[in-house]
């Protein structure tokens, strides 16, 4: 995908700061990074969202994912660390390629992810589980 920032990664025709790659993976360090050492994992494969990886491609980016996380811990000496995705414009993505962050913690980092948490009404959380296990059970 000529349009895809992180294809033209995968295919050596935009530069990046590459950290680790196989034959399913490449881990890059963000150029915009939320603090030092905060690192891309991305698909080699083409794909907008987490819905779009082939099922014979999670181990795979797991596996990157966990290499990562202790190669930070261990060479910046970072406290902790976040994993998240954003899927779709709506959870704010913004390069439409599925990619992990592993943003790197510290203490008083003054970052926060703030939510508004919500309760469950009267039966409103079983009724909501009957309605996803429901799909579960006609997709499998």
């Amino acid at each position: 995908m000529t349009n895809c920032i992180f294809c033209r990664i995968i295919e050596r025709s935009a530069p990046a700061e590459i950290l680790f790659e196989n034959d399913s993976v490449i881990c890059i360090l963000d150029k915009q990074p939320i603090h030092f050492g905060h690192t891309l994992i991305l698909p080699k494969q083409h794909g907008e969202t987490f819905l779009d990886l082939p099922p014979s491609d999670h181990r795979a980016l797991m596996e990157a994912t966990q290499l990562i996380c202790s190669a930070l811990k261990r060479s910046l000496g970072i406290e902790d660390f976040n994993i998240f995705s954003n899927n779709g414009k709506v959870a704010g993505q913004s390069v439409f390629h599925l990619h992990w962050h592993v943003t790197p913690r510290y203490a008083n980092d003054h970052i926060r992810f703030e939510l508004s948490l919500k309760d469950y009404p009267d039966d409103a959380m079983a009724l909501y589980g009957q309605r996803i296990r429901d799909h579960i059970n006609s997709t499998v």
